[in-house]
């Protein structure tokens, strides 16, 4: 069947102990990360990106930590491009992004008594 033994008694095992619901697709995401960084410190390296525009390897030796454990800070609140950030401001720059070409087609459409042909044959 394409499953491995140990999968195979895996299934059995959830299915004998909850039954038929036990058996869906479920999220393999952890329930909890014990090693997470804290939520002050996160906040602390977000408002050094933004009051100092400094980069991870500037960042990190400040507050002790890995220049690695930095950047994955600043990807998740979304500040990890320095080009992203208003350089003055240090705020994230917001534009107009579409996920397909075309979505902002604009179509400027005058009417024929202002048109330059029309004026031409009066």
């Amino acid at each position: 069947m394409g499953v491995a033994r140990a999968t195979a008694h895996k299934w059995m095992r959830r299915w004998r102990a909850e039954g038929e619901a036990r058996l869906h697709d479920r999220s393999s995401r952890p329930h909890t990360t014990p090693h997470r960084t804290p939520a002050t410190l996160e906040a602390r390296v977000r408002d050094l990106r933004q009051a100092r525009i400094l980069g991870p390897a500037r960042i990190g030796p400040i507050l002790g930590l890995a220049a690695s454990t930095v950047h994955r800070i600043l990807t998740r609140h979304g500040l990890n491009r320095l080009a992203w950030l208003d350089r003055p401001t240090g705020q994230p720059i917001r534009r107009f992004e579409r996920s397909g070409p075309g979505e902002l087609v604009h179509v400027h459409i005058r009417s024929s008594a202002t048109s330059p042909t029309a004026a031409a044959g009066a």
